[in-house]
Order: C-alpha cells, then structure tokens, then sequence
C-alpha cells in the first residue's frame, strides 16, 4: 500500500469497509485482519508478533467491528443476490474520489420499512466536510460505523453520532444529508426508525 504507515492503515480499513458494504460473501485471507506486513507463506506461521502495536491491534477491531456489523444487520447481507438490496447513489464522483451507494435488507415482513443503510466511502487523504449525499427519506440517520475512529487508529473525524437528514432534494432523491466524510476512510449511516429519532 502506498504512503506512510498511517496512510496504510486508513487504506486498509477503507478497503475492508468497503469489502465487507458490497454484496456478496466476504474473505479475508491470512492476516489481512490485522496487517501482517509479509506476504503469507505456508511455510511460516502469522505474524500474530505484530499485534503488539497499537495500529495493528486497531486494525483488529475494526475486523472484528465488522464481522459483528455484517452478521447483526439485515441490510448488509440479505440482500447480497437481490437487486433491490444495493443501489449506487453516486459512483461518479471523481473529483472528490468518492463513491456512495445504499444497501437494503430483502425479505422484511409485509408493511415494516427495511433497514437501508448509507455507505459513503473517501480515496483521498482529504476530509471531505459539509459533503452533501442523497438519500431516500427524511430523518435520523445514524452513524454505525467510521473506519477513521480513534479506536481504530484513526484520526477520529466523523458526524457525532449521526445527521438530520434535510429536505433538499440531491441524486435524485427528495432528502440529503450533510456529512463529513474522514480521509482514506468510510461510514455507514443507517435510516433510524420514527420513534427513535433524534430530536
């Protein structure tokens, strides 16, 4: 991966976000999960040695984040063969290398919304504030996940939690929201429920 260690690290957590928001089953091969720096040899055994700093053991939970993300919410794995259950709001963002997409749960029962959730996704070593992103209905929209937490070795940009959605129309949907989006990394918003709204 290019760039200094901290460059590496944001890059890799951008990467296993993004891996594990797309549809489809996920892999993660041999010490990927907390950046073992050789290539894997079935000669040698992991270099579990490195989970001694602290930016591989951020690495860590931020794998171990996700595999309890994608195991406990519908959206981001019931719909993995369903068309309904992944829809770009913009892959075209090239300026700002951006790119934003919803993902959706399939199979609810009759008369309850399904879950959706918003992945916005940064390439760039830039923050990107006040971003604004369609979505497909008003709201709270909380903040699940932000690959750029402290806790995960990041510098900690993000939202506070999550963002009102506005009723200002953007990719062709009716509401938007304002976000800021951290460098070399991605949140996931999920549309929360009426009665759990923020005020």
């Amino acid at each position: 991966m290019p760039g200094d260690d901290w460059q590496k690290f944001a890059n890799l957590r951008l990467l296993l976000g993004y891996l594990y928001t797309q549809p489809g089953k996920k892999l993660i091969f041999m010490g990927g999960e907390f950046g073992q720096r050789a290539e894997w040899s079935h000669e040698a055994e992991l270099q579990w040695h490195l989970l001694q700093w602290p930016p591989h053991q951020g690495l860590q939970r931020w794998a171990t984040d996700l595999n309890a993300f994608y195991r406990g919410s519908a959206a981001a794995h019931t719909g993995d063969f369903d068309p309904f259950g992944f829809e770009w709001i913009d892959a075209d963002d090239a300026l700002s290398s951006t790119l934003s997409y919803l993902r959706r749960a399939v199979g609810v029962p009759a008369g309850q919304a399904p879950e959706e959730l918003l992945v916005v996704c940064n390439f760039t070593p830039v923050v990107r504030s006040a971003y604004q992103v369609g979505v497909p209905r008003g709201g709270y929209w909380r903040e699940l996940l932000n690959s750029d937490s402290e806790s995960y070795g990041g510098s900690g940009v993000g939202n506070l939690g999550g963002v009102q959605a506005e009723a200002t129309p953007c990719h062709g949907r009716p509401h938007s929201l304002t976000i800021t989006v951290p460098p070399l990394g991605m949140v996931v918003f999920r549309a929360e429920p009426e009665a759990e709204a923020e005020p």
